[in-house]
């Protein structure tokens, strides 16, 4: 597994399809309405809103996260950070800012590689 993790709008995606040369038919793109794991695609997209989904759906994201790494050893990852910033005053948000950076730190002990990206500039941390 491949973690491409940074904050939003930083060129995550862009930087994965050109280093990996993948195309839009190789990309799942996670939403936030939808709890079903993401699966069968090389890389899946915006990680963050489908750990929402789980949130807002009252879904725990641990045993579910540790489903999805194990069906998903060959993806590449990509996730906003979303730990920087003012810290949520709604209780959701801040389940889901907690539940997303405890995601990237078991996404991290598993992947075999980890980029970061900042301002397009990637960061190889592992």
């Amino acid at each position: 597994m491949i973690l491409v993790f940074g904050g939003a709008y930083q060129g995550k995606l862009t930087y994965a399809k050109e280093r990996f040369c993948l195309t839009d038919d190789d990309v799942f793109r996670c939403s936030d309405d939808d709890v079903n794991t993401p699966v069968n695609k090389k890389v899946i997209y915006e990680l963050d809103k489908w750990i929402l989904a789980l949130i807002k759906s009252d879904i725990d994201t641990s045993e579910v996260l540790r489903q999805f790494i194990h069906s998903n050893k060959d993806a590449v990852i990509i996730c906003n950070d979303i730990s920087c910033g003012v810290v949520p005053v709604d209780e959701t948000l801040r389940k889901w800012r907690e539940a997303v950076g405890r995601a990237l730190a078991e996404l991290s002990s598993e992947s075999h590689e980890i980029i970061r990206l900042f301002c397009g500039i990637p960061t190889r941390l592992k």
